[in-house]
């Protein structure tokens, strides 16, 4: 398959009738997959309502068919097509972030989408991005689209449109070029199916701001206790991984140097995944520096490009820093003890 590239500045007036996007929309349309740029990472999209569709998004990605789908929607009114009910606090919480890296998990209306996007279950996760290209093309092709992130399963997800191509590259109809994308991380997932509502992933919008618009919310046990069972079928899998194992290290920075130290003298070749304010106290065969401590929305932004360089560089084994669980560090974390297969070294 010929993967068509179309760079679209999304600073332009009049979007929706950019020939590019058109063109891509009419792939959509006609039940081909489409990466777009989205505020988190791409996309991967496909008509929510084809099982055609939604077989190659799942094809493309080498997704496991248990896995849900993500619906994106640019316009509210869409959910009356295919959601049962919007709870209150559903309602506060599209008002307080939508558009916006939230995806809220609501019940389904049956025998609408496509059985394969929502994988069996009787709810939905539906999402608002806030990215012009985004929300243009999904004017443009009138449709929900069930979107995962644009890259192989399992691996780092994609930031930038080469990432998308890197992956995919002859598996998909077409890649939108919206340039790099901001939050780096995919969007929280909030189930508001039950009187409380229940944070199943974490990502963009954090706990905190969630509870100023709502009140109470828990967090899904299996977020932090590996043993549980997760209420999000796709969290049981191992995503975000380098090619090279990934360890996170509890401890000083001197801990982690003699880690490095071991490895070296095994003559494996050692990558350190650290920070700006960081980079120059190590010594290693490969030190990446992934955004600054002081500010995690950087290292959020950075963490999956930054997987993707580690798999350039031909290192053995990589030792990570660990980030502090609070604000995005919670998605952060989340992301890298997945990317470690929860593999932690404590001094």
């Amino acid at each position: 398959m010929n993967t068509k590239v179309w760079k679209v500045d999304k600073y332009v007036d009049n979007l929706e009738s950019n020939p590019q996007l058109v063109d891509a929309a009419q792939l959509l349309r006609d039940n081909e997959v489409v990466a777009l740029p989205t505020e988190t990472v791409y996309g991967l999209g496909g008509n929510a309502f084809n099982d055609e569709a939604v077989e190659k998004i799942y094809a493309a990605k080498g997704r496991p068919g248990d896995n849900p789908l993500i619906i994106h929607i640019a316009d509210r009114e869409q959910l009356n097509d295919f959601v049962a009910e919007i709870p209150e606090k559903a309602e506060q919480l599209m008002n307080g972030f939508w558009p916006g890296p939230l995806t809220i998990i609501l019940k389904m209306k049956q025998g609408v989408l496509s059985e394969k996007a929502s994988a069996g279950l009787t709810t939905v996760g539906v999402r608002m991005p806030d990215h012009p290209v985004a929300l243009a093309l999904l004017k443009q092709c009138g449709l929900p689209i069930a979107a995962p992130s644009a890259n192989s399963s399992g691996k780092p997800s994609p930031t930038t449109a080469q990432h998308v191509i890197d992956d995919l590259q002859g598996k998909i109809a077409g890649v939108l070029d919206g340039g790099p994308t901001g939050v780096g991380v995919e969007s929280t997932v909030i189930d508001c199916t039950e009187a409380i509502p229940v944070i199943l992933r974490p990502g963009g919008v954090t706990l905190e701001q969630l509870q100023e618009v709502i009140g109470e919310v828990k967090v899904d046990p299996a977020l932090t206790d590996e043993a549980a069972k997760p209420k999000a079928p796709g969290m049981k899998y191992r995503h975000y991984a380098p090619n090279a194992p990934l360890y996170l290290v509890a401890g000083t920075k001197e801990f982690l140097q003699g880690l490095v130290d071991e490895k070296q003298q095994e003559s494996l070749r050692v990558g350190v995944l650290t920070t700006e304010e960081h980079q120059t106290e190590y010594r290693a065969d490969y030190v990446l520096a992934c955004g600054k401590r002081s500010e995690l929305e950087s290292v959020a932004a950075a963490l999956y490009d930054t997987l993707r360089q580690f798999n350039q560089s031909n290192v053995d084994v990589i030792f990570s820093e660990m980030f502090p669980s609070e604000g995005v560090g919670h998605a952060i974390m989340n992301r890298l003890l997945k990317a470690a297969g929860n593999k932690i070294i404590s001094e």
